[in-house]
């Protein structure tokens, strides 16, 4: 039986819990974007690196074949013209997209991000294919040992490691996503939230988002789940893969999950075209203004959710 002390103490913590709530919905609640350089295809990057700060976003996020060339176009001109590049524009270098190098093949990539500046680097989590249960648990178990080396590199170049929760890769289930989340011990290793993979278990999310913590959330990507992703459907379609285009993602519990976090971490508009690599719609202006358009969607919900 519970003696007086403790009992008025567990009244004590059940009052203050109000009073802390009230709290952190009056702390600011901002969101970071970062603009990926993969809604533009392949175009070059002196005509997206102006779109940055015209579509709110504070830094860029670039990608390689096959979703984009930008990563291919830095090698090309190489890493003096790229930093004059970034400077013109001042834009900050936030993201490098490299799943082809899997998350044991990133130390080239960990320096070169370390001569700009530092930030995230995302990848895949490579095999077995979407456990659950007590195969996930194994699997997370085995990956954290085998990035333990991976793991330290990025401490040493001041980056953090990625992974997001793809389809028919190990982190996909949230039950792989909780032992994550259980296990990890490092800051420099993290999920890219990926909702459109969550598709299942959508109504799961701002329960993962709190599990996961701050701590284990570097990136999160505003992406829902379409048929458009696949195969060739109508633009309209394919569109409602952005936030406020229809595809029906109710945005306020995910941000209410990401103010109760006090998440400090990027947000990405995002989608996939198809074909992959060709910008999601014909011109700059276009693309643009429909991260905006998207973005501007997801900023009535946050200030519904802060109101």
């Amino acid at each position: 039986m519970m003696n007086r002390r403790h009992f008025l103490q567990s009244l004590a913590a059940g009052a203050s819990l109000p009073a802390l709530s009230r709290a952190a919905s009056a702390e600011p609640f901002a969101l970071r974007y970062v603009l990926a350089s993969a809604l533009y295809g392949e175009l070059p990057l002196a005509d997206i690196l102006p779109e940055v700060a015209k579509a709110g976003c504070e830094a860029i996020d670039i990608w390689c074949r096959v979703h984009g060339n930008q990563r291919e176009q830095i090698t090309g001109m190489g890493d003096e013209a790229f930093s004059a590049l970034l400077a013109r524009h001042r834009v900050r270098l936030g993201v490098s997209t490299r799943y082809p190098l899997g998350p044991t093949g990133l130390g080239d990539e960990m320096k070169w991000m370390k001569k700009l500046g530092g930030g995230v680097i995302v990848t895949g989590s490579g095999g077995p294919s979407e456990p659950s249960g007590p195969e996930a648990k194994q699997a997370v178990r085995a990956f954290l040992e085998k990035m333990k080396p991976h793991v330290a590199a990025a401490e040493d170049n001041g980056v953090t490691i990625a992974i997001e929760n793809h389809n028919k890769q190990f982190l996909h289930h949230p039950d792989a996503l909780r032992y994550f989340a259980e296990f990890n011990r490092s800051t420099h290793l993290g999920v890219a939230l990926a909702p459109h993979h969550l598709h299942p278990w959508i109504a799961e999310l701002p329960a993962l988002i709190r599990d996961l913590g701050a701590k284990q959330i570097p990136l999160v990507y505003f992406q829902e789940h379409s048929a458009g992703i696949f195969q060739k459907v109508a633009k309209e379609i394919e569109l409602q893969q952005l936030p406020g285009f229809g595809g029906g993602l109710d945005y306020r519990p995910i941000l209410r999950a990401l103010r109760d976090i006090r998440y400090p971490g990027l947000v990405e508009i995002f989608m996939h075209p198809t074909p992959r690599g060709i910008p999601i719609l014909p011109t700059v202006g276009e693309v643009t203004g429909a991260v905006n358009r998207a973005r501007d969607y997801v900023e009535r919900c946050r200030r519904e959710i802060t109101s």
